[in-house]
């Protein structure tokens, strides 16, 4: 899908995991992740790519049974891209991708993306006391 200049693909052999990895090394939410713990996440994930030209400049992976059940996760632009549409677009490409239609439920972890995910009609849990997590906190600093 090609939008303003950029591209849109789900083509797995597009992908830089360079490119991802220092992105989500550097991230709240996987600081220090180790570069094979990112390639494992892309081979058992259904993932998306945003380009100028040959660089990848933006990242989504689902997480799906592709029947009954989505995890949106890695969601990012490269900061020098930002402000151009490019998420919206890459959020309406993974909503609208055929394998994941019919789904039950998605679900997503965000610390300060809400406005964007709102629009795609993802909301705060309805009735949080049925859910429970079990949370790693700085899994990539420990020693394993």
């Amino acid at each position: 899908m090609q939008v303003d200049g950029f591209m849109i693909s789900d083509d797995k052999t597009k992908l830089q995991p360079d490119v991802i990895h220092h992105f989500l090394r550097n991230s709240y939410w996987a600081k220090d992740i180790p570069l094979e713990v990112v390639k494992r996440s892309i081979e058992n994930s259904v993932c998306f790519g945003v380009y100028s030209g040959n660089k990848q400049v933006g990242f989504a992976r689902v997480v799906s049974d592709l029947a009954t059940f989505a995890y949106l996760a890695d969601v990012f632009i490269l900061e020098e891209y930002r402000g151009k549409g490019l998420s919206k677009r890459l959020m309406e490409y993974i909503m609208e991708y055929p394998q994941l239609q019919g789904l039950r439920r998605w679900m997503l972890a965000t610390r300060d993306a809400h406005g964007l995910y709102v629009q795609y009609d993802f909301k705060p849990l309805a009735i949080p006391d049925r859910w429970m997590e079990k949370q790693v906190e700085d899994i990539y600093q420990k020693k394993i």
